[in-house]
């Protein structure tokens, strides 16, 4: 039994415990959903506060390692899997998903960011405020989706 994208982040989710999941319907078809999720480079800096570039080498598709660079400079290599409606980052110390696939005229999108180090889960929790981050990020793919043609 074959299950969709979404499903599987949420899997993946409940295994890492994570407090930083959110999964919506969007009223976005999913190509201008996905086009947003999938340009890490172009469009992750948008996404996520703490990060100032996400450099994804050119050419690169299913896996690549790429380069994050956080507002004060500091970096982390980050090992990537793309593939259409699947999203996962990893680093030493960050785990971050999406996925998205359609649903009726719009799209359903799950979220997840999880901390690696065990020590590092309460912070984690206190940042996540009740789901609150996980939801705004699902808003800013949003409204960047609905701005594409």
């Amino acid at each position: 039994m074959s299950v969709d994208a979404v499903t599987r982040l949420r899997v993946l989710a409940a295994g890492l415990h994570t407090p930083l999941y959110a999964e919506e319907h969007l009223d976005l078809p999913y190509d201008r959903v996905w086009a947003v999720a999938a340009d890490l480079s172009g469009e992750l800096p948008h996404l996520v506060p703490l990060l100032r570039a996400f450099r994804v080498p050119p050419g690169e598709t299913v896996r690549a390692h790429a380069l994050a660079v956080g507002p004060l400079g500091l970096r982390s290599a980050f090992e990537v899997r793309l593939a259409p409606g699947w999203c996962l980052m990893q680093s030493r110390l960050v785990v971050g998903g999406m996925a998205a696939v359609p649903e009726g005229d719009g799209t359903r999108f799950a979220f997840l960011g999880a901390a690696r180090p065990a020590v590092l889960r309460p912070l984690q929790r206190a940042y996540a405020l009740g789901g609150r981050r996980g939801r705004a990020f699902i808003r800013k793919v949003e409204r960047r989706a609905s701005l594409r043609p």
